[in-house]
């Protein structure tokens, strides 16, 4: 017996609002993606206070959100909810370009790359529903017929090639409107318009989607709440409330799967970046410890334990944060724990007690303490394989749920070559290093991992940055940061390296 599990789901990932387009095409309504642009390609420059001018280039690049505010109008940086406008509202600039209105053209191209997901072998593939497909304005009773049938095609060329679909309800997309009218998931009917979406869908693919995860990432609100939860507000209470909305909302999802459709496994999905702390003394891991909680495992705890955790309830009350729970919200929450645990997994962190004098670095979404043990990405990102299985250790220890690993990989800048080539050695790497470190959690350690997809089988619109040139995929799509290309798509060195890894389910990392 091999390292690896027979039924392990091997496979790749992406996003809709990173991949699709046709941002408008049958019926489709606006989401909060639809009006972020592409670093460095806005007309507007915004300055994160308190950068160190050496790292400036790094966050340059970050994402905007374009908003009209009265008769101005701006941007801000998707994730940074520092630089929010005091009565902004999120919209459509006249001169700004949107790359998520055309990305790959997947909408169009789907046939083709599951084809090629197939060729490398793919037993499963993590991809997303487009909320405003189905419900344009997330408040209607009725869901648009044609965003159905688009999914119902996509799932039925999946299953013809025999690759399973795991499918996120939500990832970074919810419906623009329920974000200008009532500040998304800060408000509690947003909860109801998040259920009539998720029960429409499971309804309707209860034949063809068995693995299913509720929130993408539920723990990146930190950053700002935008992008995640349609929250465009700097206030720690009303980023607090929505990511209380959206666990409850999650709760009540998994238990109506389990009473209604018992074939369903229903996931948490959180980004997982544990820190090391940067020395021996007792400060630094302490504040390791609590800022991982805080950051990290409160989300989890609540989607798999089912419980707010005590040392969230003295954090709120130290910042006279109240949550709005109302009866029967804690025994809802009990009772909809997740079948299990997804995660981003990306870079380790490095935590400080002070941390103003130590050499900083960029990562997936901020500024972090660089560690001087690991090398960095082109984009500042630490790489670190060994923290993966340090990682799964971490998580199985602390809820002891089946682990799916939904995201992992590295940005680069790809080279079409004349003859149609693309050479990324430094994927094959990168990725080699991982899996062995994966394998060893699982035959060493005794981790239950269930699958891995990494991010991503096709190259796509960078969630972070909104460039293409930051490409992470097996297959290459001759698409520029700009939108121009004729996106004709091209095998990579990778591609035919990681159809090896599955065809012996994982024991060739050659």
């Amino acid at each position: 017996m091999g390292v690896f599990p027979e039924n392990f789901l091997w496979g790749g990932a992406t996003a809709a609002n990173q991949c699709e387009g046709a941002f408008d095409a049958d019926g489709k309504g606006p989401s909060v993606a639809d009006v972020m642009t592409c670093g460095g390609l806005s007309r507007f420059k915004v300055t994160v206070p308190g950068i160190p001018p050496e790292y400036e280039h790094y966050f340059a690049k970050m994402r905007y959100v374009t908003y009209r505010k009265g008769e101005e109008t701006g941007a801000c940086i998707a994730m940074k909810k520092s630089t929010y406008p005091n009565g902004g509202q999120p919209d459509f600039l006249e001169g700004e370009y949107y790359p998520g209105k055309r990305a790959i053209d997947f909408y169009h191209h789907y046939k083709e790359d599951i084809r090629l997901f197939a060729e490398m072998g793919f037993k499963c593939y993590r991809m997303s529903i487009a909320w405003t497909r189905i419900f344009p304005t997330g408040e209607e009773t009725r869901p648009n017929e044609a965003g159905l049938a688009f999914y119902d095609s996509v799932f039925d060329e999946c299953l013809r090639h025999g690759i399973q679909p795991v499918v996120t309800l939500s990832h970074y997309e919810m419906p623009l409107n329920l974000c200008r009218k009532w500040n998304g998931w800060a408000d509690r009917r947003t909860i109801d318009c998040f259920e009539r979406y998720a029960k429409t869908v499971f309804e309707r693919y209860s034949r063809k989607v068995k693995y299913w995860l509720t929130f993408n990432e539920v723990n990146s609100i930190v950053h700002g709440g935008y992008m995640n939860a349609g929250v465009f507000s700097k206030r720690d209470e009303d980023l607090e409330t929505a990511a209380y909305h959206q666990m409850l909302a999650a709760a009540r999802v998994v238990r109506y799967a389990h009473s209604h459709y018992p074939q369903f496994q229903v996931g948490c999905m959180i980004s997982y970046d544990p820190p090391y702390p940067y020395s021996a003394k007792p400060e630094d891991n302490l504040e390791a410890l609590l800022s991982f909680d805080s950051k990290t495992h409160y989300y989890g705890d609540v989607m798999v334990r089912g419980f707010l955790p005590e040392y969230k309830r003295k954090d709120l009350a130290r910042k006279g944060i109240t949550l709005p729970i109302r009866p029967g919200d804690e025994e809802m929450l009990a009772q909809g724990g997740a079948d299990f645990i997804a995660i981003s997994y990306y870079q380790t962190s490095v935590a400080a007690a002070h941390s103003d004098n130590l050499d900083k670095t960029a990562g997936n979404l901020g500024q972090h303490i660089a560690n001087p043990y690991l090398e960095k990405s082109e984009w500042g990102w630490m790489i670190d394989p060994v923290g993966l299985r340090y990682a799964l250790n971490l998580l199985y220890d602390r809820y002891h749920k089946p682990i799916f690993i939904v995201e992992n990989g590295l940005g680069a800048r790809d080279v079409l070559e004349p003859d149609g080539t693309i050479h990324d050695d430094y994927r094959i790497d990168y990725l080699r290093r991982h899996i062995r470190e994966l394998g060893k959690a699982i035959s060493e350690d005794g981790v239950q991992v269930m699958g891995y997809t990494p991010w991503s089988c096709i190259d796509i619109i960078s969630c972070s940055t909104g460039q293409i040139s930051k490409r992470y995929g097996f297959i290459y799509v001759d698409v520029d940061d700009a939108g121009e290309g004729s996106l004709k798509r091209y095998p990579k060195d990778s591609f035919y390296w990681y159809q090896k890894v599955i065809r012996s389910n994982g024991e060739d990392l050659n």
